[in-house]
């Protein structure tokens, strides 16, 4: 079992800067790729960002590109997800997960096996 928690969210104010983390417990995660999503009320889930294993290769959402850093510590088991220029359209409860993939994941959900509970951002205008 692998469980994963998330941390970071909170009240920021537009322009402002976050960064969310997500800690792995249980089976390793270290040589998974992982990755962001988020979810707004009344909207579905989305993709945010997607880091492969060994941290070296990232994909992210047009909406977050230039913005969003995805970055890993497999030494920690941590995931991090660096948030810039914060707009009130990035408020969403933000997850992690583990993706199914021996090296990479994509931006299906359905790729992804193990999620997190989730951490709120909220960004005011």
């Amino acid at each position: 079992q692998v469980q994963l928690v998330e941390s970071g969210g909170g009240l920021v104010q537009a322009g402002g800067s976050l960064r969310l983390s997500c800690t792995a417990s249980g089976r390793t995660v270290t040589l998974r790729p992982m990755g962001w999503f988020r979810q707004a009320p009344g909207k579905e889930r989305e993709f945010v960002a997607t880091i492969n294993w060994s941290g070296d290769t990232a994909v992210y959402a047009d909406s977050v590109k230039g913005r969003f850093t995805i970055s890993r510590d497999n030494a920690r088991n941590t995931v991090y997800l660096h948030i810039n220029s914060l707009e009130p359209e990035d408020t969403a409860v933000y997850y992690c997960a583990r993706g199914k993939g021996a090296y990479y994941s994509g931006s299906p959900p359905n790729e992804y096996d193990y999620w997190g509970q989730g951490t709120q951002v909220t960004v005011s205008s």
